[in-house]
């Protein structure tokens, strides 16, 4: 019992007193998941409104593909794109693998078909009265199809929370393709995994401390636009 409280007395004074290894690992998750969702969410978004806007063939397997992607194992992920990657993969060449590029781009592909999934699911769920009022006002189909987005917003942005809550607690794609490189590839999850094998409990806690903090932001945002988005605010003008 003794050995716990003095780990996590340990894991406060890290944080509490801004450990620069503390620090510095946070700052590159912060900065990989966050790249990453950008990037997922420039993809996912326009996928998610043009397949939930616009009738095309196939459109129900892509749809399906995507919500299949929602529940891809990380390490799945991880493997295919480490062979992709390998120097002896087709991208080889790029010298990607173990290096904070790898580890963004997995974790975009894990993001992106969230993103996609749950913006098209909200577009899709806006009342029809909006489009049939853009219409009846002779908005055009850009217009029409702005409308409708921004009616969707509140929901779209519980959608990316969502895909940042995936991306902030990844470990088994970014550990395969990164590395675990300390000071270049290291995270806050696989710093976790690695300083507990090692009986290092004060940073792992510590960073504990802080992923659960992030998660519990996440969660309060996600809940936020929730809310939002089922209050039926209405959008006056797509201009």
């Amino acid at each position: 019992m003794h050995a716990i409280i003095d780990g996590f007395a340990a894991a406060f004074r890290l944080i509490f007193t801004l450990n620069p290894e503390l620090l510095g690992i946070i700052l590159l998750s912060l900065q990989i998941s966050g790249t990453a969702l950008v990037l997922a969410t420039l993809l996912g978004l326009p996928v998610g409104a043009f397949l939930a806007l616009r009738r095309m063939p196939l459109r129900g397997v892509v749809i399906s593909l995507l919500n299949t992607g929602m529940g891809l194992p990380p390490v799945a992920a991880g493997l295919f794109l480490y062979l992709l990657l390998s120097r002896s993969g087709p991208l080889g060449f790029l010298g990607l693998l173990y290096t904070p590029g790898a580890m963004i781009i997995a974790q975009s592909i894990l993001a992106f078909p969230i993103v996609a999934s749950l913006a098209h699911a909200a577009i899709a769920n806006v009342d029809p009265v909006i489009r049939q009022a853009a219409i009846t006002l002779g908005a055009t189909p850009f217009q029409e199809s702005v409308a409708i987005i921004k009616e969707a917003r509140y929901s779209i942005m519980a959608g990316i929370m969502a895909g940042l809550g995936r991306v902030m607690a990844e470990v088994g794609a970014i550990i395969i393709v990164g590395g675990n490189i300390a000071g270049y590839t290291r995270v806050m999850t696989t710093t976790i995994a690695l300083e507990t094998d090692k009986g290092n409990f004060e940073l792992a806690i510590a960073l504990g401390v802080i992923l659960l903090a992030i998660s519990l932001a996440i969660t309060t945002g996600l809940r936020f636009f929730q809310r939002l988005g089922r209050s039926g605010t209405t959008v006056n003008s797509w201009a």
